[in-house]
């Protein structure tokens, strides 16, 4: 949007050419603050489930270590390996685009699945650390969803920002300067037509007297 090297428009062509793009500069400027709404309003959405997530992630994480000091106490390390699942937990990361920006969106999450092959926890303090940190791992996934989201959303507002500001604060103001100086000319110059053709216009002396 630099003008360095621009030749400034005159004439009627020229403050056609102005008007359009004046009107497509505002037009732009207000598409982007409306993108700007919308990227900062899923930002903040973003960040709300992505403290609330956190917070669940670090209840249950404490709750499966409280879990699991009783269960070890009680059945020892070797119960707490015996009761662990070969399957391992599935985490999908679905993702969507909003105005342009690619963020993920939500974590499809598929618990370890036991055979029936395998024990299980051989006491309660070991199953309800199992529950507990199953939770904890869900709800991480969700925070590390909802947080990578709200910082690339972040980071598109911000550039959408700089150029809100470049278009209101510089390309706008110039176009209208640019046009206004056009108008004048303009009009200046169909004021200095008018007076030429009022003076063509005017009925000179008449007859011999007024001759030279």
């Amino acid at each position: 949007m630099s003008g360095h090297g621009r030749r400034a428009p005159t004439g009627r062509a020229g403050r056609l050419r102005l008007r359009r793009s004046l009107t497509a500069a505002r037009r732009g400027a207000d598409l982007l603050e409306r993108k700007l709404r919308l990227l900062l309003e899923r930002e903040r959405t973003a960040r709300r489930a992505a403290e609330e997530a956190g917070r669940v992630w670090r209840d249950r994480l404490a709750d499966g270590d409280g879990w699991l000091v009783r269960g070890v106490l009680l059945g020892g390390e070797r119960a707490l390996a015996e009761a662990v699942p070969a399957d391992p937990a599935h985490v999908e990361i679905g993702w969507e685009a909003l105005m342009g920006v690619r963020h993920p969106a939500a974590a499809a999450w598929t618990a370890p699945v036991r055979s029936a092959a395998e024990r299980t926890p051989p006491n309660t303090a070991l199953a309800h650390a199992e529950t507990a940190y199953r939770a904890a791992v869900r709800a991480a996934a969700e925070h590390a969803v909802h947080r990578t989201a709200a910082e690339l959303l972040t980071a598109e507002a911000a550039r959408t920002r700089q150029r809100v500001r470049a278009l209101r604060r510089h390309w706008i103001p110039r176009l209208e300067h640019e046009l206004a100086v056009v108008e004048l000319a303009l009009e200046e110059g169909e004021q200095e037509e008018a007076v030429r053709r009022s003076w063509a216009a005017a009925p000179g002396p008449a007859g011999p007297a007024g001759r030279s």
